[in-house]
């Protein structure tokens, strides 16, 4: 993902307007806020109008796979037989109509050379529910290929819990690919939700060392991660590459690294459909890219997280980052950043090109406590920013239409006294609505109007 230019360089452009003297236009209130009209619940916030399906199976047979009688090894050697008969086990038990799949204890090795760049693992097929017995593990062999699924799914109805799913970052082979000679090797993922697979549950799974994604959702629509422990991935924790209804709830995803974009969750869906997507109550640290990036979805709900930079970790692009096209309600998130990144220490940033949204729908930031960062939105229009604490950093927007600011506070660092008055509330350009809203303990105000561009002086002195 590519970085944009930092924040210093923007703030210190020369603009060719001031309006520094510009009398507020405060006499507005809520009605003045012109993006589309939402169903709003009692706290301001768009209510989530979708509800994501989970799979319910078709009966209750039960079959616990028989080491012996298949011939599976369960010592972690020998990942080519364990491979076929593991296989062998699923697909015999998915034909007698068996719903409930479990693994016995024991280290799974598995892998077979399907061609030049894929590895493959094990196929889980529609309408199963596979079970890893406590102390199961299903670990990928080490292989030189660019994709691998160590578990692949196919079909609708599937549920996969309660195991631990291995990668091979540690000891892969980043053979040159033959068609560029490239070694990212980015694509090896723990669970592939694809071939719209859809009505998926991916419970209490810990999903670790993968040379790519803890998990692919590709095409797929009503998937749902809770409660997982997704860790020391190169690529990402969640790739979302085309998605309707998904859900990730009550996860911990942390100390992604080792090949761009390296965030916790992805949103990228290169073209397809990503929507209706919740991001609830899941604990992010240690993710080198940042923890949750947007570049594609619409209604996509981030909500109740908890982001921590974390010790000895530096972010490229932050904690929470959109594209100006996306659709975004960010509320009750608690942020901690240490350092800065590319773009400074701005918890939430929006990058944008200009341009047309493609809609007409605002972006809403509500109740958020950013511990030594800020937010930043420039090139773009409609936000809805309230009761926001941005402790130590800035807030700010530039060439910005409608960006509503009601009951924030921001407060300046100590460490950092040039981030005190003008440097606090930062405006080029913008237009909207503001009351409420402090600098420490003092009011600030922000004399935004609805017609009338705002833009501070010291933005136009270069400060």
């Amino acid at each position: 993902m590519k970085n944009l230019t930092s924040y210093l360089l923007i703030f210190a452009m020369i603009f060719t307007m001031s309006c520094s003297n510009e009398k507020s236009d405060l006499a507005g209130n809520n009605s003045e806020f012109e993006a589309d009209a939402e169903d709003l619940d009692a706290n301001g916030l768009p209510k989530i109008l979708f509800e994501v399906q989970t799979p319910i199976m078709p009966n209750t047979q039960e079959y616990t796979i028989e080491l012996d009688r298949w011939d599976i090894p369960n010592n972690g050697t020998n990942a080519i037989k364990t491979t076929t008969n593991l296989q062998a086990a699923i697909d015999w038990a998915h034909q007698e109509s068996y719903s409930r799949v479990i693994l016995p204890k024991g280290e799974y090795l598995v892998g077979e050379d399907v061609n030049d760049i894929y590895q493959g693992g094990i196929k889980i097929y529609d309408n199963t529910e596979f079970i890893f017995s406590e102390g199961a593990i299903l670990e990928i062999d080490t292989n030189d290929k660019w994709n691998y699924c160590v578990i692949s799914l196919d079909g609708d109805n599937i549920i996969i819990r309660d195991g631990i799913i291995k990668g091979d970052r540690d000891t892969h082979i980043f053979t040159p690919r033959d068609s560029d000679g490239k070694t990212a090797h980015d694509e090896g993922h723990g669970i592939c939700v694809w071939n719209t697979s859809n009505q998926v549950l991916i419970e209490n799974m810990e999903i670790h060392s993968l040379t790519g994604d803890g998990s692919l959702v590709l095409d797929s629509n009503d998937v749902t991660f809770i409660n997982n422990n997704i860790y020391n991935n190169r690529r990402q924790g969640i790739s979302i590459v085309g998605g309707k209804r998904i859900e990730i709830k009550d996860n911990e995803i942390h100390h992604i690294s080792g090949t761009a974009p390296q965030f916790g969750i992805d949103i990228e869906g290169a073209g397809r459909v990503d929507e209706e997507i919740l991001i609830q109550n899941n604990y992010f640290h240690h993710n080198t890219g940042g923890d949750i990036v947007n570049t594609s979805g619409e209604d996509v709900f981030i909500l109740d997280n908890v982001m921590e930079q974390g010790e000895g970790s530096t972010y490229v692009d932050g904690p929470i980052v959109s594209w100006h096209k996306t659709h975004n309600i960010i509320a009750r998130n608690t942020i901690t950043m240490v350092t800065g990144s590319a773009n400074g220490r701005l918890g939430y940033i929006q990058y944008s090109g200009g341009g047309d949204k493609g809609h007409n729908r605002a972006t809403y930031v509500h109740d958020n406590v950013c511990n030594s960062c800020g937010m930043y939105m420039y090139k773009s229009s409609d936000a809805d920013v309230r009761r926001n604490k941005f402790y130590g950093y800035f807030l700010a927007f530039s060439e910005f239409e409608n960006a509503i600011l009601i009951d924030n506070l921001v407060t300046y660092s100590e460490a950092h006294p040039k981030l005190r008055f003008c440097w606090s509330y930062r405006f080029n350009d913008v237009t909207g609505f503001a009351s409420g809203n402090y600098l420490g303990d003092d009011p600030e105000e922000i004399p935004l109007s609805k017609t009338i561009p705002h833009t501070l002086q010291c933005v136009l002195d270069g400060w």
